[in-house]
C-alpha cells in the first residue's frame, strides 16, 4: 500500500521533463485527470509494469487524463528505459540527489502509482505490480470517458496477478 491513500490531498509539485519542458501538477490538474507513475530504470517490476502503463496510456491518454512516469533516474537511463520498454507517455525527473517528490509522496518501493482527480484528491493508488488495480483503473478511466473497457491483455498472454516493488 502507498504511503498516501486514495482520499488524500495529493502534495503539488513542478518537474522537468525528459524533453526539457516543465511539468506543474496543478496546472494538468486544470485539464482533468492525472495519472503518475513512479520509477526506477534498475526495477525488474518496473521493467515488467511500465509496457502494461503504455497499453493504459494509448487506451486512455487522448481523454481528459494526463500521463506522466516520474523517473528516479538520471536523462540518459531514463532515455534508454523509455525505448528498451516502449513507453511514450511524458516523462517527468525527480532529482536522484534528493527525490524530493517521491519523498513528498511517502514512496518506499517503486513502481509506485497513483490517479490524481482534477480536485487534487488521490483517487486510486498501488504500489508494485497488481494485475486488478490496473484493470479497475482501465474501468474507472472508461467510466469517465462514458466507454466501454478497452482490452488491456492479449488472449493467450500470461499476465502476473502481483508482483512486489
Amino acid at each position: 500500500m502507498a504511503a498516501l491513500t486514495a482520499g488524500t490531498k495529493a502534495p503539488d509539485f513542478s518537474l522537468a521533463a525528459l524533453d526539457g519542458s516543465k511539468f506543474s501538477l496543478q496546472d494538468a490538474l486544470q485539464r482533468g485527470t492525472v495519472f503518475a507513475a513512479f520509477f526506477k530504470v534498475s526495477c525488474p517490476v518496473c521493467q515488467y509494469a511500465f509496457p502494461y502503463f503504455e497499453r493504459v496510456y494509448k487506451a486512455h491518454g487522448a481523454a481528459k487524463v494526463t500521463f506522466v512516469g516520474i523517473s528516479q533516474d538520471n536523462p540518459r537511463d531514463t532515455k534508454a528505459f523509455l525505448k528498451e520498454f516502449g513507453v511514450t507517455f511524458r516523462t517527468l525527473l525527480d532529482d536522484p540527489n534528493g527525490y524530493a517528490v517521491s519523498n513528498a509522496y511517502g514512496l518506499t518501493n517503486v513502481p509506485t502509482w497513483f490517479l490524481i482527480g482534477a480536485d487534487g484528491t488521490i483517487e486510486m493508488s498501488s504500489v508494485g505490480w497488481a494485475k486488478a488495480d490496473v484493470e479497475e483503473l482501465n474501468r474507472k478511466l472508461s467510466d469517465a470517458e462514458q466507454s466501454a473497457p478497452r482490452p488491456l491483455f492479449q488472449a493467450g498472454e500470461e499476465v502476473q496477478d502481483f508482483r512486489a516493488g
